[in-house]
């Protein structure tokens, strides 16, 4: 008989046995072929590995992941837009989401002269 962890198997046509009753010296009995062998199942083992020992996607994408600042970003764009208060025709814009999510954007506008006004998409 063979033991993987606490399953014991049949050596002569790889049946697996009924579990053991957990004495010592039992003797299992193959119902297929009729082999009876001692219970090998009693024997504690203790097994380990390493993390990367089973690679996983999530891990590897995990270890992908970068971390990003607001300083890393440009979060304002350039567009063609006339200041009213200049008269300058660039300014910096950024959209943000601030009604529910079936409604438009609210588009934020500042010029360099500090002026800043906005409008609903």
């Amino acid at each position: 008989m063979s033991a993987i962890g606490s399953l014991v198997f049949c050596t002569d046509c790889g049946n697996l046995l009924d579990s053991s009753s957990g004495k010592q010296n039992a003797i299992l009995h193959c119902q297929i072929c009729g082999a009876s062998c001692k219970d090998t199942s009693s024997k504690t083992v203790v097994t380990s590995s390493k993390p990367n020992a089973f690679p996983s996607a999530l891990r590897a994408k995990r270890s992908e992941v970068q971390v990003v600042t607001e300083a890393d970003t440009q979060t304002r764009a350039i567009i063609a837009q006339t200041c009213e208060n200049c008269g300058r025709e660039e300014v910096r814009f950024y959209t943000q989401q601030l009604r529910s999510a079936d409604e438009g954007s609210t588009v934020f506008y500042e010029c360099d002269c500090g002026h800043k006004w906005n409008t609903n998409n």
